[in-house]
């Protein structure tokens, strides 16, 4: 089972700062593909519950550059501690496997 690929996810709740944070990985080239979409996300923070509306990105990647896309992300997030959570996946349609290897760094 090759586990060389992988789903990175993150939320934002402002629109500058997603785009902010698709230009830095996709300039860098740590993903070949962010796919955005409305959330509603719930949380405890601090003690108090909450509710955003947020973006959450869904970054297709590869494991080798998830050290560098999970610092890329920190520094460029408006949150204090954003959402920085790594899928692995084994298995996908080779064609778009071979795709997102050759759009993201070797």
């Amino acid at each position: 089972m090759n586990q060389k690929y992988c789903v990175v996810l993150t939320t934002t709740n402002n629109d500058e700062n997603k785009n902010q944070l698709i230009k830095a990985i996709l300039e860098e080239q740590l993903a070949a593909c962010i796919q955005t979409m409305p959330i509603e996300s719930h949380y405890v923070w601090h003690g108090e519950l909450c509710c955003d509306n947020e973006t959450l990105l869904v970054i297709k990647s590869k494991q080798s550059c998830y050290s560098e896309l999970e610092r890329t992300i920190v520094e460029n997030h408006c949150y204090e501690t954003p959402q920085v959570i790594q899928l692995p996946f084994s298995e996908g349609f080779n064609p778009y496997l071979t795709w997102l290897e050759e759009n993201t760094r070797r």
